[in-house]
């Protein structure tokens, strides 16, 4: 089977350029994803969202990104991962404005389907781009700590940046600020990144059976995950979306099982390594973005915070989620290797949110939220870190386009069920603050296990030879 791959980068001297490009990228999304939520109450307002429905959101995106990943994670392997890269980055960008422009609630859902789907086809490529540019081990795990840092930065960023734009210029602009971003990535790529070889000769047998089973079987999971708050876990659109999805899913497995040039090589989900990261990666995102939504909750709603002081309320935990994840994690994964450094930063992630939980009174504010703050910014950008290098590694060059739309997905539903659980535990009560603490103990409960699920691991895993 004949694929096409980026090649690695032989120059030293560029490399760093292209690294930061790629982390540029991340952090481009990762603003996104937070300046998003910081805006979400003045855009429920202007636009006419109910308090359920407002996570639409971030649910939509959620539902592009997530039913395209594993599609947009084989098209870097067929197509290449510059190509890729420019074409997710032009949706992303095209997106963004027309999320601004939104006269009302379907126009900005769709807008930010169309953003995931940009998503989908950008994530898998600059992961991929990191994978085949560096090599496993240090220099990998210290270009992914440059990544993380990114993304953590764009946390930090799109937490401030949320609460000044939406406080002075309004809350379109949480999206215009993603346009200027995306337009000056595309312009970079062809000069930084690697050139694509031509596409794969096996272009015109494309698994198309298993592209259309996963984009609606992922599409329908995701979907039902986040129609269930709203709709009700018992209705058409919650469990019945729900149940159709995980039907496709598991027709596609069958279908993948015999196919010649197969969406998804089973051979990656059925090692334990794999599998085991897969999940975790799912509990991780799904208790961030549980946990962002009591914080964001906690401060907005409850204490009558401004967009910019919940903004600044976010900042010193990112702060500390780029320094854990730039300094602190290679070093953790070069002595501990990969399977112990994901249970601690899991584990420590879990502590992290229960004490944000626990300094979460009625009368609390920005100092009764710092030590949780503090330790869950630590700990979860050591364990992102970790997740990214155990998704990576032992995979071969032809195989990392679809091993991180697979690690991309699982990120993504993990988000969407999660945003999806803890919205229904914190409105299930009639008391918002107790709702509110119910949410943030699950979270960091489903945290912990996670942190022991890693535990499942190979010891010190790194090369074990997969491949497509």
């Amino acid at each position: 089977m004949t694929l096409a791959t980026s090649r690695a980068p032989t120059d030293a001297g560029r490399s760093g350029p292209r690294l930061a490009l790629l982390a540029f990228t991340q952090l481009i999304v990762a603003l996104d994803y937070n300046i998003v939520y910081v805006a979400l109450p003045d855009i429920g307002t202007a636009l006419g969202f109910s308090a359920r429905s407002v996570q639409w959101v971030v649910s939509a995106y959620a539902i592009g990104l997530g039913g395209l990943l594993l599609l947009g994670g084989r098209a870097v392997d067929k197509l290449g991962a510059r190509r890729t890269f420019v074409l997710g980055l032009a949706l992303y960008g095209v997106a963004s404005l027309a999320g601004g422009l939104a006269p009302g609630s379907g126009v900005l859902i769709a807008a930010r389907a169309v953003q995931g789907v940009g998503g989908a086809l950008l994530t898998p490529a600059t992961l991929a781009l990191i994978y085949r540019g560096f090599e496993e081990g240090p220099a990998r795990n210290r270009a992914l700590g440059a990544w993380g840092m990114a993304g953590s930065a764009g946390l930090a960023a799109g937490s401030l940046l949320g609460g000044v734009l939406t406080s002075a210029l309004g809350w379109e602009w949480v999206f215009f600020v993603n346009v200027p971003l995306a337009v000056g990535a595309v312009l970079a790529a062809p000069r930084l990144l690697p050139s694509d070889g031509p596409p794969a000769s096996g272009l015109r047998g494309f698994d198309v059976p298993g592209a259309l089973l996963a984009t609606a079987g992922s599409t329908l999971v995701v979907f039902g995950l986040a129609s269930g708050p709203e709709a009700g876990w018992g209705s058409v659109r919650g469990a019945g979306s729900l149940v159709a999805g995980l039907a496709l899913l598991a027709l596609l497995v069958l279908v993948e099982a015999r196919g010649r040039d197969p969406l998804i090589p089973l051979r990656l989900v059925r090692r334990r390594g794999p599998a085991t990261t897969m999940v975790v990666i799912a509990v991780f995102q799904g208790t961030l973005g549980g946990a962002y939504y009591v914080l964001t909750t906690y401060l907005q709603p409850v204490l009558g915070y401004s967009a910019l002081e919940a903004g600044l309320t976010f900042l010193p935990l990112t702060l500390v989620c780029m320094a854990a994840a730039m300094k602190a994690a290679p070093v953790m994964l070069g002595r501990w290797g990969i399977r112990t450094t994901l249970s601690v930063g899991m584990l420590g992630a879990g502590a992290g949110i229960a004490a944000l939980t626990a300094g979460m009174p009625a009368g609390g504010g920005f100092w009764t939220l710092m030590p949780g703050s503090l330790v869950w910014g630590f700990f979860g950008g050591v364990a992102f870190v970790a997740l990214f290098a155990a998704a990576g590694a032992g995979v071969a060059p032809e195989a990392q386009g679809v091993a991180s739309g697979l690690a991309s997905t699982a990120k993504e539903v993990g988000g969407a069920m999660g945003l999806a659980v803890f919205v229904a535990v914190a409105t299930a009560s009639s008391d918002l603050l107790g709702g509110l603490h119910a949410a943030g103990w699950a979270a960091a409960a489903a945290t912990a296990l996670g942190g022991l699920a890693a535990l499942a691991l190979e010891p010190n895993r790194t090369t074990e030879g997969i491949t497509s």
